[in-house]
């Protein structure tokens, strides 16, 4: 069993016991306030493993599972690095990293909250495109180039957080589609020559 399943499957647990324990939820959502004023910093990343319900817990697993198989085989082929430690690392970075933004714009907004591991999850779909910008992502059975669906995505995503009118954490997809992009990278530079060449089929 790789480290991806293992994920989904305590995300899955501890999604699930949120649902109908109320206040496990609020004592480990992403609150920004509670971070700053009152030291609370397990938040940062506990977030990430509870959801809003099943549908929201179910995308963020399905795509996991889809990609997570992908990003863990690039690993272990470019960075001389654990791939399954790597990838954690990766993650539950991706969590923390996925939320700086918002944490610095409503760091003093006692009412704002947010959950689920979508920046992260967003990470991995973004690693994927970086080994293999051409490969085939399917949108609503759709088949569409990652690099398309990830400058498309980036777009979106930016223009709804600056719009603010609805409840998703646009700003933690955004950032943890950079933060994929960047993490590989960081591990092994020549990842950018590689990337820009598939690009442009250099």
């Amino acid at each position: 069993m790789n480290v991806a399943i293992i994920l989904i499957i305590a995300i899955c647990a501890i999604s699930i016991a949120g649902f109908s324990q109320a206040e496990l939820v609020y004592k480990y959502q992403f609150n920004a306030y509670q971070i700053k004023h009152r030291k609370e910093y397990i938040r940062l990343i506990s977030h990430g493993f509870f959801h809003a319900d099943w549908m929201h817990l179910l995308i963020n697993m399905f795509v996991l599972y889809s990609f997570g198989d992908a990003v863990l085989f690039y690993f272990s082929q470019s960075i001389a690095f654990n791939p399954n430690l790597l990838f954690i690392i990766f993650f539950l970075s991706a969590i923390v990293i996925s939320s700086m933004y918002s944490f610095a714009k409503e760091k003093d907004n006692y009412n704002y909250n947010a959950l689920g591991a979508s920046g992260a999850v967003s990470a991995v779909v973004f690693a994927s495109i970086l080994y293999n910008p051409y490969g085939t992502i399917y949108l609503y059975f759709i088949p569409v180039p990652g690099i398309v669906l990830g400058v498309g995505y980036l777009v979106y995503s930016r223009i709804m957080s600056k719009k603010n009118v609805d409840n998703i954490g646009h700003d933690a997809h955004f950032w943890g589609a950079v933060y994929g992009l960047v993490f590989p990278i960081i591990f092994e530079p020549r990842l950018l020559i590689h990337f820009v060449q598939k690009i442009f089929f250099l």
